[in-house]
């Protein structure tokens, strides 16, 4: 058993689960990965359960009845990681947006350089994008800019999703005051791990947007951000953050 788990999250993601299966699994640096479905209709889980034949030890699946949300589907994960005792938990998406070869940079920025949780950073050096449409591209630069505006977080890359987690840093986040459940949910986690005093670093990525399936991106999802983020600021005055 490795003492580092990347956790996904997946709905209809048949095909991409395979290639990114196989990729991660095949790296240096050795990883297990727990597989979050919400119970694809396309049949992604019966692909990770063929997959488990060949990774018996470190490939996992956490099947759940629906659609459920993405930040449900992380804090189901971060629960299963902590109660199997990993080390360091990752967040990762299924599409190759995020290139598996940058997991052992994340890594080594928490267990050699010391940071409680390590942020592949789209924007830490410039804006690393590529193959999005130039309105996308300046909504998520504008959104990031717009969080550290109202939260004073010092993170060019607020909205990130691929994210190395030190466990001492979701054992001391209590998952049931994280209300955002979409794109705000990857706010709110860096957020509360900032008002504990916790060390966060960005390493510079390049996100590719995916080549096969489709995005799970919405307006609405925007507008919960929006929003949001200045409820989340406001409620977290009347809160102390302390850890234990």
């Amino acid at each position: 058993m490795s003492d580092s788990i990347i956790l996904i999250p997946t709905y209809n993601e048949i095909l991409n689960i395979e290639a990114i299966i196989r990729k991660t699994l095949s790296l240096e640096s050795k990883f297990d990965l727990l597989i979050i479905d919400d119970n694809s209709p396309d049949g992604t889980a019966t692909v990770i359960k063929e997959l488990q034949k060949e990774y018996p030890e470190r490939l996992h699946l956490l099947q759940r009845a629906g659609k459920l949300g993405l930040g449900t589907a992380y804090i189901a994960g971060f629960n299963w990681a902590l109660n199997h005792q990993y080390l360091y938990i990752f967040e990762m998406d299924a599409d190759f947006s995020h290139n598996p070869d940058d997991l052992m940079r994340l890594q080594h920025a928490c267990a050699i350089e010391g940071a409680d949780l390590a942020i592949g950073s789209r924007y830490i050096s410039g804006v690393n994008v590529v193959n999005w449409p130039i309105g996308r591209v300046i909504m998520s630069y504008y959104a990031s800019k717009y969080v550290r505006i109202i939260t004073g977080m010092k993170i060019m890359d607020t909205t990130a999703g691929f994210k190395c987690y030190n466990r001492k840093v979701l054992e001391t986040i209590d998952f049931d005051r994280i209300r955002f459940k979409g794109y705000a949910f990857q706010i709110e986690m860096k957020y509360t791990a900032f008002k504990f005093g916790f060390k966060i670093v960005e390493v510079p990525i390049i996100f590719t947007d995916r080549k096969n399936g489709k995005s799970k991106m919405s307006g609405g999802i925007f507008n919960e951000a929006l929003w949001g983020v200045i409820i989340m600021k406001w409620k977290s005055l009347f809160r102390k953050y302390q850890i234990k």
